[in-house]
């Protein structure tokens, strides 16, 4: 075949072998352009980029916000805790207990209010006629502060809001803000607790009793009276409805 019947990288053509076809004497063939390829439809991927990720402080059940907080990394108190202490109880709770944070139990457990405290605070409810099921039990920050130093005013701002969320899904008839830096961060004062606490108040429409934190009773047994008098207030508010 000539020269003619070959393209540039010698490679014969439809074309060029039709004209030398014809050159030959061959007048009744017709060339005809192969068929296009068929393109096949593009694969679909799965997206390399995630939903959005549920913000814990729009979820819709307790259920729901304890996953999407599981590995919270919003601050540093995310570096030193082992895990997540979210909240523990009754999601139907009249009464909604509020710390300040978890200690070393409920940092190894995982559950708020385990360790001495703790103890403390369930004889606390059964001297109410209440029981620990009964009630819901969470703490302004989630994480475990180190040497269980008080929460820094960021890390509180960071958690607040999902704190905020756990009391509008239990929705509470009261809450028990124990110890001064609960009572603070729910109160948004700087007062001493030992000026307004046993006295109701309220936050965000919500009736709010401030007492000690356990853990100050254990270090000072002399303020259980007071204790005691705060938890009458609250066992007759309860009968009260």
């Amino acid at each position: 075949m000539g020269r003619a019947a070959r393209d540039a990288g010698g490679r014969i053509t439809g074309a060029d072998l039709l004209r030398y076809l014809r050159d030959l004497g061959w007048r009744d063939v017709a060339w005809q352009p192969p068929p296009a390829k068929a393109v096949p439809p593009p694969v679909a991927h799965a997206s390399s980029t995630p939903p959005a990720a549920l913000d814990p402080s729009r979820a819709e059940s307790l259920e729901e916000m304890a996953r999407s907080l599981a590995d919270c990394r919003r601050c540093r108190l995310a570096g030193s805790r082992s895990r997540v202490v979210f909240g523990a109880g009754s999601n139907r709770a009249r009464v909604l207990f509020v710390g300040e944070g978890p200690g070393a139990e409920e940092d190894r457990q995982g559950v708020p209010f385990v360790g001495k405290a703790g103890q403390l605070l369930n004889a606390m409810l059964r001297a109410v006629g209440l029981r620990r099921e009964d009630v819901y039990i969470a703490n302004v920050v989630k994480c475990r502060p180190p040497e269980n130093r008080d929460p820094q005013e960021d890390e509180a701002a960071a958690c607040l809001p999902f704190l905020w969320r756990q009391i509008e899904l239990v929705d509470p008839a009261v809450i028990v803000a124990l110890g001064r830096v609960a009572s603070q961060f729910l109160l948004g004062t700087k007062a001493p607790i030992s000026s307004y606490r046993g006295r109701w108040t309220s936050c965000r429409g919500r009736d709010v009793l401030p007492t000690f934190h356990p853990a100050y009773l254990l270090r000072t047994p002399s303020a259980k009276a007071a204790v005691w008098a705060d938890l009458k207030l609250l066992r007759q508010r309860l009968r009260d409805g």
